[in-house]
């Protein structure tokens, strides 16, 4: 591979972890030499995107800078960021250093729309949809995003706070099975695991209509940046 990618991760560390692992998976490979070189700073002192983003907490904005520069110095050419919400805060790292950054929201949404929905449901944490980056990202493809009722998405915290406490059990599968057949339901063509929480506990086979994998979506799109020339 080309280029040297560095991950900004930690949100959660769980999330990361797969990421990196969706990367190696989807890279056509058939040695050690043939995979992409990962810098990773797998971070979860980072302050919660969430409450920030509610006015609650400080911004992460800072800390994100700061682990791009030390991926940078660590010797990263291009930057990646495996958290939805966090990408409310992607300004930051672009100040903060010139190299390139491939951002998650974009990559979904034209994943998403490559299959023909112009209505796509999005299973988002509450940050995620405070920023509107979903909405702002399809309508600008002109396509329409179908966001969660206001009690579902209190729902979709809790079970979210569950998984990053490590439980993926049947009860949470079962409950943001139950998330994901509500946006159906309102009209949604397709859905967005739009925060990188959902794949752990939510497949294609749970739904009846695609699911577009925002992990997968940035794993392809780094997969391909890093196989170009530096």
């Amino acid at each position: 591979m080309g280029r040297t990618v560095g991950v900004i991760g930690g949100m959660g560390p769980a999330a990361t972890v797969h990421f990196m692992g969706r990367v190696m998976a989807l890279t056509p490979a058939s040695a050690d030499q043939d995979h992409v070189r990962l810098i990773v700073d797998n971070n979860g002192a980072i302050p919660d995107r969430n409450a920030a983003l509610r006015g609650e907490g400080v911004s992460p904005g800072p800390v994100l800078a700061g682990m791009a520069l030390g991926l940078e110095r660590a010797g990263a050419q291009l930057l990646v960021m495996p958290c939805n919400t966090a990408h409310a805060f992607a300004a930051d790292i672009r100040v903060a250093t010139g190299l390139p950054f491939i951002d998650l929201i974009e990559a979904a949404c034209d994943e998403a729309l490559a299959g023909g929905a112009r209505r796509l449901g999005v299973l988002a944490a509450e940050g995620c949809r405070l920023a509107g980056l979903y909405p702002a990202a399809l309508a600008r493809r002109g396509a329409e995003a179908v966001m969660s009722a206001d009690a579902d998405q209190v729902r979709f915290m809790q079970l979210l706070y569950r998984i990053k406490a490590g439980d993926v059990g049947p009860e949470v599968r079962g409950g943001m099975k139950h998330l994901a057949q509500a946006l159906v339901g309102a009209g949604a063509e397709a859905l967005i695991a739009g925060c990188t929480e959902v794949p752990l506990v939510l497949g294609p086979g749970d739904v009846a209509v695609p699911l577009i994998d925002s992990i997968d979506a940035l794993a392809r799109a780094t997969i391909a940046a890093a196989g170009e020339t530096p």
